[in-house]
C-alpha cells in the first residue's frame, strides 16, 4: 500500500527516488518548479531533456504524458517529467491532470522507484484552482495500482498545504 505525506517546502530539497517536475511541453525548462528543478539539478537534466526532443519527442512532450531523465545535482535518481494542462473554465481538463499523476507513477513503477516526490502539478502558473488540483491529485494517487511504497506532495506555500491536507482528512 503507498503512504501519502505532505510535506510543505522547497520540492528541489527533497531527497526520494524520483522527483516530478511539472514541466512545460518543450522539456527545456521554465518557470516555477520547472525552472528551480532545472537550476538547482544542473546541465545534466537539461541535458538529458533535449536528448529527448532529438529522439522521441521531437514536437515536445504531450499534456498528461511523463518522461524521466537523470536528477543531475538533486538528492533523487530521476527526475520525472509531466506536462499538466492549463486550467480553463470553460472545458474540463481534469482527466489530463489526473493523467499526469497516473503517468508518472507508470514511470516511476517502470524505473523501479520506492518513493515520488510530486508538486501541485497545474497549480502555479498554470491557474488550476488549488482546492481541485488537491483533490485530483490525492484522489488520482489513491486509486492507482503501484510499487510506489512513498508518495510525497511537496506544498511551496500554507495554503497548498492545507487543500490538500483538507482531502487527506
Amino acid at each position: 500500500m503507498t503512504t501519502i505525506v505532505l510535506v510543505r517546502g522547497d520540492i528541489t530539497r527533497q531527497s526520494a527516488d524520483a522527483i516530478v517536475n511539472a514541466a512545460n511541453s518543450s522539456l527545456l525548462g521554465g518557470g516555477g518548479v520547472d525552472g528551480a528543478i532545472h537550476r538547482r539539478g544542473g546541465p545534466a537534466i537539461l541535458a538529458d531533456c533535449r536528448a529527448l526532443r532529438a529522439s522521441h519527442y521531437g514536437k515536445g512532450l504531450p499534456t498528461g504524458q511523463a518522461v524521466a531523465t537523470t536528477a543531475g545535482e538533486l538528492d533523487a535518481r530521476w527526475v520525472i517529467h509531466t506536462v499538466g494542462p492549463r486550467f480553463l473554465p470553460e472545458e474540463d481538463r481534469s482527466e489530463l491532470l489526473a493523467s499526469c499523476y497516473r503517468e508518472s507513477l507508470r514511470v516511476a513503477d517502470e524505473l523501479g522507484a520506492r518513493s515520488v516526490a510530486f508538486p501541485a502539478v497545474s497549480a502555479g502558473i498554470y491557474g488550476w484552482p488549488m482546492d481541485d488540483a488537491a483533490r485530483i491529485a490525492v484522489e488520482t494517487v489513491r486509486a492507482v495500482e503501484t510499487a510506489v511504497e512513498e508518495v510525497r506532495f511537496v506544498l511551496f506555500d500554507e495554503r497548498a498545504y492545507e487543500a490538500f491536507a483538507a482531502r487527506l482528512r
